[in-house]
């Protein structure tokens, strides 16, 4: 991959953001919790979907997907897809 800018409207940025800054900040604090004994996993899980973070997790995906599709060509998306496909997923084997 060279190094090229993509363009994301700036609603959509901030969208993004304010998301990912709640999960980072909720996350952060459940793992305190979870470290003095307050949280468990169930509190996570309860987080996770009270929260409705997969739906929102897919909505920024969908947002950065939506602009490199309009602006990069179609080696280069599946070059990314490509990429995307080796992350570690929950429930994989190779899971660690």
């Amino acid at each position: 991959m060279t190094s090229r800018e993509i363009r994301i409207p700036l609603d959509e940025v901030v969208t993004v953001l304010q998301d990912l800054n709640e999960f980072v900040v909720s996350l952060d604090r459940l793992g305190s919790r979870m470290a003095s004994g307050t949280a468990d996993e169930h509190t996570v899980g309860t987080f996770v979907l009270d929260w409705d973070v997969a739906r929102r997790l897919s909505r920024a995906r969908r947002f950065i997907d939506v602009a490199l599709d309009a602006q990069l060509s179609e080696e280069e998306n599946a070059e990314i897809d490509a990429l995307c496909d080796e992350g570690r997923f929950y429930g994989d084997e190779s899971e660690r």
